[in-house]
């Protein structure tokens, strides 16, 4: 179980930051002084490469969390694990969701995203490919629930 939370999660995250890059026209060092915002606020943007490593980690962090929410999940409810393509996809959907309306707000940037309808199709995207990558890693990597 701990496998699939790490391995999905830094996949799934990384490939995320990537996907921000080809969304914003922005270099992976932005997107990631962009998640150090978070914790950071705008200072962020004036740190340089110390907070471009500290908005990787917490990216990867945050990744692997949310990875293995779903995998633990998936230990009692093997529908997570049997139609994980769907189920994944669904999970994607949900983690854009409170990333954009409950934890953004709570951060440092401490407002809701807005996006344009180009951008709003993009992030969903994205957040559904980072929960099919997410469930793919845990789909076989989870052992069943004990039944008794």
């Amino acid at each position: 179980m701990i496998k699939a939370a790490l391995t999905g999660g830094f996949v799934a995250g990384t490939l995320d930051v990537g996907a921000a890059c080809l969304i914003s026209g922005a270099s992976p060092y932005v997107i990631c002084q962009t998640i150090a915002c978070g914790v950071l606020g705008v200072s962020s943007f004036h740190m340089g490469m110390r907070s471009a490593a500290f908005g990787l980690l917490l990216q990867w962090l945050m990744s692997i969390l949310i990875a293995a929410f779903y995998v633990g999940a998936s230990y009692w409810f093997s529908v997570l694990r049997r139609r994980w393509i769907l189920c994944g996809c669904v999970y994607g959907i949900l983690v854009f969701v409170i990333m954009n309306y409950v934890v953004l707000p709570l951060s440092a940037i401490g407002h809701v995203a807005h996006f344009t309808p180009a951008k709003a199709v993009g992030n969903v995207l994205a957040m559904i490919w980072f929960g099919f990558v997410v469930a793919y890693f845990a789909r076989d990597r989870t052992p069943p629930r004990p039944s008794g």
